[in-house]
């Protein structure tokens, strides 16, 4: 009886330590996951809300409560022009309904660059800001950046004619960093590249009647600026003699020595004497 009674102790003095053995290691892998876990929040920041498309939405179509959904999202790398408030992505009314001006796929954050603002299309006025204008730009492979442009992106305008006095054309940048809105007649991005035949941009109406009159006067050409490229371009003008490094010539006169001379008669001769002259 004491043997069984000593047996069943030590048993359960080893289950004991077997489950003290347990729950330490327990308790130590879940204070490093915690750890772990404190120090992947202290990486990321803290976690905001804002709003994503639940689905592929094409240029165009209208934004609808529906269509989206509120997702956590680090705060520290949350791009600009998010969406964290329902009533200001789709405030109240029917005339204030937004559509989407750049295709997004299902989970992409909205942004304001790719949607309207309440109450305007997704047709070319609803790209032109207040103040501005659209202005089409004939183009072709070379003048047009072989097609490469696209709405969103920004080009500088290059115009080159003929200016009197100056002896042959001229080039010069004449509006730098111009947004383009449309290309032909598609206003989405998405299209993908095309060799086009007008470039429409945005300007101010001086721009619009600096493009006008090089329009009629000349011959442009675009430029694309990189994404991203926030330089100021200073003022450029290279003319034919510049682009093939003539130099003018500098002409010098040179004045003849005077010279000065007596006529001396000798009988039927006439000989010609010179001498020092004198003012």
């Amino acid at each position: 009886m004491r043997g069984m009674f000593g047996l069943v102790l030590v048993a359960g003095v080893a289950l004991a330590g077997s489950a003290v053995y347990l729950a330490k290691g327990y308790i130590g892998q879940t204070q490093t996951q915690l750890e772990q876990e404190r120090e992947l929040r202290a990486k990321v920041g803290p976690i905001v809300q804002v709003y994503v498309v639940t689905k592929t939405k094409n240029y165009g179509e209208e934004l609808t409560p529906e269509d989206v959904q509120l997702v956590y999202w680090p705060q520290n790398s949350l791009p600009e022009g998010v969406f964290s408030d329902e009533a200001v992505l789709f405030p109240a009314g029917v005339e204030d309904r937004r559509y989407i001006l750049r295709q997004m796929d299902k989970f992409e954050p909205i942004l304001t660059s790719k949607v309207t603002d309440p109450g305007k299309g997704a047709g070319l006025t609803g790209q032109i800001a207040k103040g501005m204008r659209a202005f089409a730009i004939n183009v072709d492979v070379s003048s047009g950046v072989s097609g490469f442009v696209q709405p969103g992106d920004r080009v500088d305008v290059y115009w080159t004619g003929a200016v009197d006095g100056t002896g042959g054309e001229i080039t010069r940048l004449i509006e730098s960093s111009t947004r383009i809105i449309a290309v032909d007649q598609q206003a989405d991005a998405s299209a993908g590249a095309t060799v086009a035949r007008t470039v429409t941009v945005a300007a101010t109406p001086s721009q619009v009647a600096r493009l006008a009159q090089a329009q009629a006067t000349g011959r442009l050409a675009l430029s694309l600026v990189g994404s991203g490229d926030d330089s100021v371009t200073e003022t450029i003008e290279i003319n034919s003699r510049e682009l093939l490094n003539i130099q003018n010539q500098e002409v010098v006169q040179v004045e003849a020595e005077k010279v000065c001379t007596v006529i001396q008669r000798s009988g039927s001769e006439r000989v010609e004497v010179p001498i020092p002259c004198t003012n």
